[in-house]
């Protein structure tokens, strides 16, 4: 599995890092401001979700670690814990959300950057299974997936930026680029309410460059 750099604690720290075995023919570098602009605008709708539509924590390569415990493994600052199974029991974690250092794998929830309901009300409801459970365990970027506080995390629950943004006013800049980087890499629409949103944040931030792959 790719290994995930640490998350960056400033806003200008925004590298993406390539999926492994794609071609690169769809990087793509833009600023945080046009990277908004490139989003299309479409209105949103839940009909029809069920978070079973999108089958999650996985063991993708049969290695025994589900797509959770590879996210634990990959973003824990010291060399994990690992127990029989791929049990994770101990680490250290930065929650970028609120700024906190995490000791106990148990208080931690991998995050879906943008929610699996917003992706689908994004476009997803359109795609095959299979696409759907790709993205829901999208190791192949370092944006899709991101291990923060699990109070953090349900206090977002299914949210875009116009009515949530993390608790920490310093991870603003690097959570509208997050949460712009995963819609354009599964080409998702965003609404006017999240446009203005993100738009709003993007002008605190000063010239953002933003890299991306398109999800194969």
């Amino acid at each position: 599995m790719i290994t995930k750099t640490l998350r960056a604690l400033a806003c200008a720290s925004l590298a993406v890092l390539p999926l492994a075995g794609a071609a690169p023919a769809h990087a793509e570098t833009v600023t945080l401001t046009g990277g908004i602009k490139a989003l299309p605008l479409a209105a949103e709708s839940r009909e029809g979700y069920q978070r079973t539509a999108f089958r999650h924590w996985i063991d993708e390569d049969h290695d025994s670690c589900s797509t959770r415990a590879e996210v634990l493994i990959a973003e824990s600052r010291v060399p994990a814990t690992i127990e029989p199974g791929c049990k994770v029991t101990a680490g250290s974690w930065f929650s970028y959300y609120d700024q906190l250092t995490v000791t106990e794998p148990g208080a931690l929830d991998i995050d879906h950057m943008v929610p699996l309901a917003e992706a689908w009300d994004s476009g997803a409801s359109q795609w095959t299974a299979a696409r759907r459970q790709a993205y829901a365990n999208d190791l192949g970027s370092e944006r899709s997936l991101v291990a923060v506080t699990a109070r953090t995390n349900r206090s977002k629950a299914d949210q875009d930026p116009a009515t949530w943004l993390p608790p920490a006013a310093d991870s603003h800049c690097t959570y509208a680029a997050d949460w712009v980087a995963t819609k354009l890499r599964w080409q998702l629409t965003v609404d006017q309410e999240e446009a203005a949103a993100l738009n709003e944040v993007a002008a605190t931030c000063g010239p953002t460059p933003l890299d991306y792959e398109v999800a194969p």
